[in-house]
């Protein structure tokens, strides 16, 4: 059985991406190829870094998570980056 990461990744301009994958670092390699596989978003607004990763487990509870963050604030998801949320 898979297990599953939420993961945050910054652009270069400045933007947060919230998703989710088994695997954060391949996935983040697709992203910066830009290609079919990268997300639409991530195609306009470059990817730069990994802010953020955690292992959340199962598919379903991964994508709740992400959608739960995607709700919040601008403000409250940078201080989930700087981990002082």
């Amino acid at each position: 059985m898979s297990q599953w990461h939420f993961y945050i990744i910054r652009t270069v301009d400045r933007f947060l991406y919230a998703g989710v994958a088994t695997d954060v670092d391949r996935r983040f390699s697709e992203h910066r190829r830009g290609g079919v596989r990268s997300a639409k978003y991530l195609r306009a607004h470059k990817p730069l870094k990994v802010e953020f990763s955690q292992l959340i487990g199962k598919k379903g509870l991964a994508l709740k998570v992400e959608y739960r963050f995607k709700l919040l604030s601008k403000n409250v998801k940078e201080s989930i980056v700087r981990g002082t949320d």
